[in-house]
């Protein structure tokens, strides 16, 4: 039997988890009107959101940051997807403060490829720990 507790606690789990692959989907989306500010943001946004799903389930808790490579390596992650959330790590800062990088950042149809495939892969593995 599941305490009220942990029932709480899940249905939170679930509600990060379902914002998560909400902006994973929205993420995508954009990507194929040519948003790709958009669609990096949220791709980032995406794996924020999963990592504190994760974070909620084993710590009962999440860090309040935008730091997902922070995030990532408290819940060890494996290098190869700690890699992705330290390429996605800027894009919280640069996609909402034109002077963040010195310059306004613009991103191309590539790199929000990239970004998005980040993203699916870090949300694959983080929803098979769920």
């Amino acid at each position: 039997m599941i305490g009220p507790f942990n029932r709480i606690m899940l249905e939170e789990v679930k509600r990060w988890i379902s914002k998560a692959e909400s902006d994973l989907k929205n993420a995508e989306d954009n990507l194929n009107i040519n948003n790709y500010e958009l669609s990096s943001f949220l791709s980032q946004q995406a794996v924020e959101k999963a990592l504190k799903s994760l974070q909620i389930k084993t710590e009962k808790k999440f860090t309040k940051t935008h730091d997902i490579l922070f995030l990532a390596k408290k819940l060890n992650l494996p290098k190869k997807l700690l890699n992705h959330c330290d390429k996605l790590n800027p894009v919280y800062i640069e996609t909402r403060y034109p002077d963040a990088s010195g310059e306004f950042a613009s991103y191309t149809k590539e790199e929000s490829e990239e970004d998005l495939g980040s993203a699916k892969e870090v949300l694959a593995w983080i929803g098979k720990k769920l």
